[in-house]
């Protein structure tokens, strides 16, 4: 498929995302609409849980505490913020803010019926755009895009090749976690973005990109 087919494919699928009412017309208490950035040249993609209650206000992928926690990350892999969301993909397991949860602490995990409704549009993200590198964020992008529910001791800090793609899997950034404030998490996280910025001067995307 010619980036002309690909561009006008991936703004049709983003358009369906946008209007998409599948969840709530299933019962779930989502707020859509969906949440993503990012068009067709992008090389390396995002793959988060679900969109929190100020990215579904805003509309910006990783807006809060969570981003400014991943893109302090990224920084070690020389990443800049503001380049990074103008270059790159971000989106989510699911697209639309999922709710409080039952216990009013922290956002409601997508249920299983819900990760199955928008399990296609995340097929045509990658489809589509084809990313080289996948930053797998989080336990249930993680299980989603591997198919493991390993500790993350053992998979945060390598790298995994999936269908022609790399994939390097992160922690959920939230504050409220403890997992990556822990010192031997933090060098498994410091090594995940080594890996980053080997793959990424392999595709010749320079620091900062």
């Amino acid at each position: 498929m010619k980036v002309r087919e690909r561009k006008s494919a991936l703004d049709c699928v983003q358009r369906q995302m946008l209007a998409c009412q599948m969840c709530v017309q299933a019962g779930f208490p989502v707020t859509p609409p969906a949440v993503f950035s990012g068009r067709i040249g992008a090389r390396l993609m995002v793959v988060g849980q679900a969109p929190g209650s100020t990215e579904q206000q805003t509309g910006r992928p990783f807006n809060a505490g969570s981003g400014r926690r991943l893109f302090e990350w990224l920084k070690q892999a020389g990443l800049e913020e503001q380049a990074f969301r103008s270059r790159h993909y971000l989106t989510s397991v699911t697209k639309c803010y999922p709710g409080h949860s039952a216990s009013g602490s922290g956002d409601r995990p997508p249920s299983p019926i819900e990760r199955r409704l928008c399990r296609p549009y995340l097929v045509t993200e990658l489809e589509l755009l084809n990313p080289q590198v996948i930053l797998a964020v989080g336990r249930l992008a993680i299980t989603t895009l591997l198919g493991t529910s390993a500790p993350l001791e053992e998979v945060v800090g390598r790298e995994f090749a999936r269908d022609g793609r790399w994939i390097l899997p992160l922690p959920h950034p939230s504050g409220a976690s403890r997992w990556h404030q822990l010192e031997p998490n933090r060098e498994r996280i410091a090594a995940a973005m080594r890996l980053l910025r080997r793959r990424l001067a392999d595709l010749g995307e320079s620091s900062g990109s």
